[in-house]
């Protein structure tokens, strides 16, 4: 506060895993400010963290940071534009969830800044972020930046403290949990403390026994679903109890997910649980087509039909076919309305299904039976995988019984179902999993990938991520 009140500019990381406080930190560090008339710009890395944010925007869409990066990347901000008059009357600025993104992300915002305020003040060519206060926070437990087939290296040199802003940056830690803090008995702190030790076990690599690849990771019996024939129908009958035995189709099932490491077993639970819905379904077809840079030629017109094209399946955009019905849990795709908490992970229930547009309701505490109209829209998928450029006119929607667990991060469950039936892939996606719920008996899991009644598994962890963060 001294820093950002004098001016004097300074970097800094709070450190801390969920319900450490981060997110009151912040509230109150803006309000703090702004009661002063002050500017303060508050961002996350992702819709879902933004939204716990006064202001709740993303940090590519404040600042115009290019999706596609180098690290000779900047901000597309203009010198003179509002956005750099704004950056230039700004305090402070806080960025949540910053150990998601990639460096290059950071490095395009303090080159953008120090060329803006240089302007105003020539020896911030020389300062980081051009003088400014800027507070970074996030847990870097939890999954990375994602790299398309990057190694171990080149995931952990994507994270800030692989930057060289990490050495003008001070951390601050935040270790007690307030939730523990808060709790109505020494019995269930008690217990709820030796839960949180285990999954911050799983996510700093402290728990379980070393191989040569990953760690091996024990599931408590408590959490370990046991007994099962059909693993997709055990694991939907102990998150969905109620809509499996069909004796109460007003569950909050928006509160409970399914998770899962790939798109095709999220698949297979999704259309499971759909089966269980009695109501009648409506389809709905995209309209693909290539887009003009690459229709251009025809060659790859005459390869990119829009036969073949509707049989691209991948993450980010909807699938060609969607079978809906009334009482389903969506999760929206695209950004809608961010003010109103439409963004992508936004979770819904539908209403009504018409033949041009959708209804759903949110049930969120600050959107109480709020009704969300979803019109089609135009995407176009961000796979680097895929070759070509193409779009997709769609709802931009997808069945959310069941999720992976990337898309998961961000949010917070009352009951969550982790199905494994391959080990995790990639680092913290356990710990991801794990630490969804908001509460100790809300996670179940089931392990089904090596041999029956199997009671460990694989966690990923890069302890070299850790080797700056004290």
């Amino acid at each position: 506060m001294d820093v950002a009140k004098n001016g004097k500019g300074g970097v800094f990381f709070l450190y801390g895993y969920g319900e450490t406080g981060k997110t009151f930190v912040w509230k109150t560090l803006a309000a703090a400010l702004r009661s002063k008339s002050q500017v303060v710009l508050t961002v996350a890395s992702s819709g879902i963290a933004s939204l716990l944010l006064p202001g709740d925007r993303t940090a590519h869409s404040r600042f115009s940071i290019p999706l596609n990066l180098n690290e000779f990347s900047t901000c597309n901000i203009r010198q003179g534009s509002a956005l750099a008059e704004l950056l230039i009357k700004t305090k402070l600025i806080i960025w949540d969830e910053a150990s998601m993104v990639n460096r290059f992300c950071i490095k395009a915002l303090d080159r953008t800044m120090r060329d803006i305020l240089r302007f105003k003040n020539p020896n911030s060519l020389h300062q980081p972020f051009g003088g400014k206060t800027v507070v970074f926070g996030g847990d870097f437990r939890q999954i990375l930046s994602v790299i398309p087939k990057g190694t171990r290296q080149k995931i952990v040199n994507a994270t800030i403290n692989s930057s060289y802003i990490w050495n003008d940056c001070k951390l601050l830690t935040l270790t007690k949990n307030m939730r523990l803090r808060s709790g109505d008995s020494n019995t269930r702190s008690f217990e709820l403390k030796e839960f949180v030790d285990w999954i911050l076990g799983i996510g700093d690599g402290s728990h379980g026994t070393p191989t040569e690849q990953c760690q091996k990771i024990l599931i408590p019996d408590n959490i370990l679903v046991k007994d099962w024939d059909d693993p997709i129908e055990a694991i939907c009958k102990v998150t969905y109890p109620k809509l499996f035995y069909g004796t109460n189709a007003d569950e909050n099932i928006e509160d409970r997910a399914i998770l899962a490491p790939t798109l095709q077993i999220v698949d297979e639970i999704n259309q499971f649980m759909m089966s269980l819905n009695p109501t009648e379904p409506q389809i709905y077809y995209s309209s693909d087509k290539a887009c003009p840079t690459e229709s251009n030629n025809d060659l790859l017109a005459s390869i990119h039909t829009p036969e073949f094209l509707n049989t691209i399946r991948c993450s980010g955009v909807p699938n060609h076919e969607l079978t809906l019905k009334v009482g389903t849990p969506i999760m929206l795709l695209k950004n809608i309305d961010h003010s109103a908490g439409l963004c992508n992970g936004t979770r819904l229930v539908l209403t009504k299904l018409g033949k041009h547009i959708i209804e759903a309701h949110d049930s969120a505490e600050k959107n109480k039976a709020q009704k969300v109209f979803i019109p089609r829209m135009t995407l176009s998928p961000s796979d680097h995988r895929i070759p070509f450029k193409f779009q997709r006119r769609q709802f931009p929607i997808m069945v959310s019984y069941a999720m992976t667990i990337n898309k998961s991060q961000g949010q917070s469950l009352a009951n969550v179902g982790l199905l494994l039936k391959k080990p995790v892939f990639t680092y913290g996606q356990l710990y991801v999993a794990a630490s969804r719920v908001t509460h100790r008996g809300g996670l179940k899991i089931l392990l089904c990938h090596d041999e029956d009644n199997c009671t460990e598994t694989d966690n990923i962890v890069f302890k070299e991520v850790f080797r700056n963060v004290a």
